[in-house]
């Protein structure tokens, strides 16, 4: 069960460098932006195409981030 959870927030940590990285402009080809977007994208693509930007601002790592948390809960509720 721990290890679950580690493993959430570790995921949870890395939408949030994702984003953090998203705001630095940096280039797509660089090492650290490669792995996050690797990491996030085979989750947030699927997400941004039901959930359109809100005032031209993507909220789809928001949603995933509150999936998360959502998912913590029902574990511990188990």
């Amino acid at each position: 069960m721990a290890l679950v959870f580690f493993l959430l927030d570790l995921y949870s940590f890395v939408v949030f460098v994702s984003v953090g990285l998203s705001w630095l402009r940096l280039s797509p080809e660089n090492p650290v932006v490669r792995i996050t977007s690797a990491l996030t994208e085979p989750v947030l693509a699927p997400l941004r195409r039901r959930i359109p930007p809100l005032g031209g601002f993507d909220i789809t790592p928001i949603v995933l981030l509150l999936v998360i948390q959502l998912i913590k809960k029902l574990i511990l509720s188990i």
